[in-house]
């Protein structure tokens, strides 16, 4: 009998904890700029006052809950006002231009079936690699750096002008490098992050600066025209990169991003990216619990939270991460209605309003040299435009740190 009431207690605190995630994950997905782990400083800063009040599960919970949503939600700025976080830096591109095209609700839907697909399909790959990573890590930690040399120089052989696509991967690999060594200088706010700035300027407030003006079209959505199949196979290989950077250290979303553009082209297959991205996004946070369980290795601030409190057993927490992930996909369909809230306005006067929402957020979040860093990453992020080449390249800022720090070039 007291067995079962434990059960109950500890049933009623996890289903609390995802209810309290869903919604926090909610919030900073909705906000540019703010990301799962602003919320999740918030949830520890508050610990003292809610530990006595709801217990560790309930705070676990929560704190998956909200990572595992907001992997859904992030897409709605990015694709209404073109700013991304790190999980959607690239996905940003395709996914505004649906919205300039007026389709901004099919580019929020395609995201949101693939985080779900993506969720599907993680959950057996977690628990299998919950018992394999242990024996398999020590012979993966090497080969980092070669596999993002080679994914990177295939797509930069294969540009329309590689001279150029190598100097852009190069100039954003060296902004990285220089954002990353000196982050000290940064402040450093519950959540906050130098990618916040970096990410923003090379993806999201230099699209803006040359994005057209006038109205933004009509929104209207009449079904996706996708094929259950070819989502699932678009999801597939999303799934896959989630998978590979959520296990790989150093690795980010940002990182399976760049592997899909190789496979799914940003300009010529953006509907299926904007799946494979959404599958991949997903699958990394649920991954990351594995590894944190398998190995005690934390792959965002989230779990280095989670690292850091009494957690329930692995199968309860990825119970909550499935059930937030269903909620967050059903809030995600529902907002997504919201774009016709939009039609209409002038697209000039939105841009400049949120330009300057960002540097205001980035002032708080990061400081002086947060700021410093936003302007390098926008002059940088103007440069496709000079030479009209595809954003892409500007992966190098993620990219070219990991790969030097893989070979222990980089600290």
């Amino acid at each position: 009998m007291r067995t079962n009431w434990y059960f109950l207690v500890n049933m009623f605190e996890i289903m609390a904890g995802v209810v309290a995630g869903v919604l926090l994950g909610a919030l900073s997905g909705l906000i540019p700029g703010i990301h799962a782990n602003t919320m999740a400083g918030i949830l520890m800063g508050a610990s003292p006052v809610l530990f006595p009040l709801t217990g560790p599960y309930m705070l676990a919970a929560a704190l998956f809950s909200t990572l595992i949503t907001h992997t859904f939600v992030d897409i709605i700025p990015a694709t209404y006002f073109g700013l991304p976080d790190p999980d959607t830096a690239l996905a940003v591109l395709p996914a505004h231009e649906l919205c300039i095209e007026g389709r901004a609700e099919e580019a929020i839907r395609l995201s949101a079936l693939g985080g779900l697909w993506g969720l599907l399909f993680a959950i057996p790959l977690s628990v299998l690699a919950l018992f394999c990573i242990q024996s398999l890590q020590p012979f993966l930690d090497w080969g980092i750096g070669l596999i993002l040399i080679a994914v990177m120089g295939l797509l930069i052989v294969l540009s329309q002008a590689p001279f150029f696509a190598f100097s852009l991967f190069f100039v954003s690999g060296a902004l990285g490098i220089f954002a990353f060594t000196y982050e000290p200088l940064s402040w450093h706010l519950p959540g906050s992050s130098i990618l916040m700035p970096l990410l923003t300027g090379l993806f999201g407030v230099s699209v803006l600066m040359v994005s057209s003006a006038g109205p933004i079209p009509v929104q209207r959505y009449s079904g996706l025209s996708f094929p259950a199949k070819t989502t699932i196979m678009s999801a597939v290989p999303g799934t896959i990169a989630g998978i590979v950077v959520g296990w790989l250290p150093g690795l980010s979303n940002a990182s399976a991003n760049a592997l899909l553009s190789a496979v799914f082209p940003i300009g010529n297959e953006k509907r299926r990216y904007l799946v494979a991205t959404g599958a991949a996004n997903t699958a990394n946070a649920v991954l990351g619990l594995a590894v944190l369980y398998a190995i005690s290795r934390q792959r965002n601030g989230i779990m280095v939270i989670l690292a850091s409190i009494e957690i329930p057993p692995f199968f309860t927490l990825l119970f909550a991460g499935a059930l937030a992930g269903l909620c967050a996909y059903v809030v995600t369909i529902l907002l997504s209605g919201t774009s016709g809230l939009f039609s209409g306005h002038d697209a000039r006067k939105i841009s400049l309003f949120v330009i300057g929402f960002v540097f205001v957020l980035c002032a708080i979040l990061t400081g002086p040299f947060g700021l410093f860093i936003l302007i390098l990453a926008i002059l940088v992020g103007l440069i496709p435009y000079l030479v009209q080449i595809p954003h892409i390249y500007c992966i190098g800022c993620i990219t070219v740190p990991v790969i030097l720090y893989s070979f222990d070039l980089l600290g």
